[in-house]
């Protein structure tokens, strides 16, 4: 069992990592009213989605069907449907630290700004020692929006939170702009 757990595992890590540059991507991007109309498509009915909900039904703790039905909710903008299939992957595997990445994510694009906050502290929380090297820009940008976020109400920690962010990622400029206006 744990060797299949680890498998699984990485096959999640591969499959996070391959759309991290779209996820760091559409991080900075504004959401609109298409997240309305993605959301009612994906009610009305998506292939995909209701393909991997059936798999699901028939083994709910299939992991890899779920992390696959998270990304499809993600690509349909249902924000909410991807936030709640990425909770139902940290309860089966609670130390996997991209579930909670990618919950931050979702939260983060929902605009629910307090629990992508808790979930990007609980991602950095997650990262295992030897993890760190491979979830650099992830890390970086989850002290980044930490500090973003208590700016306002904690400089002090935003000021640690930046350190770090530009500790992982140097060449973040919006984390330079961040560091620069909370040190001046």
């Amino acid at each position: 069992m744990k060797m299949t757990k680890m498998n699984i595992k990485n096959l999640f890590l591969g499959l996070i990592l391959v759309g991290t540059a779209g996820f760091m991507n559409a991080q900075t991007t504004q959401t609109d009213t298409a997240t309305t109309t993605a959301t009612a498509t994906t009610q009305a009915g998506n292939p995909t989605i209701d393909g991997l909900k059936k798999q699901i039904e028939t083994n709910p703790k299939d992991t890899d069907a779920l992390a696959k039905l998270a990304t499809a909710y993600q690509e349909a903008s249902d924000w909410t449907n991807a936030v709640d299939t990425w909770k139902k992957i940290s309860a089966l595997l609670p130390d996997w630290a991209p579930s909670y990445y990618s919950q931050a994510y979702a939260y983060q694009a929902a605009k629910d700004d307090a629990n992508a906050k808790l979930s990007y502290e609980k991602y950095i929380a997650t990262v295992k020692p030897e993890e760190v090297e491979q979830n650099k820009k992830n890390l970086a940008y989850a002290y980044f929006y930490i500090a973003f976020a208590e700016q306002q109400s904690d400089p002090a920690k935003a000021k640690e939170h930046i350190a770090k962010s530009i500790q992982y990622d140097p060449t973040n400029q919006d984390a330079v702009k961040l560091s620069k206006a909370l040190n001046s």
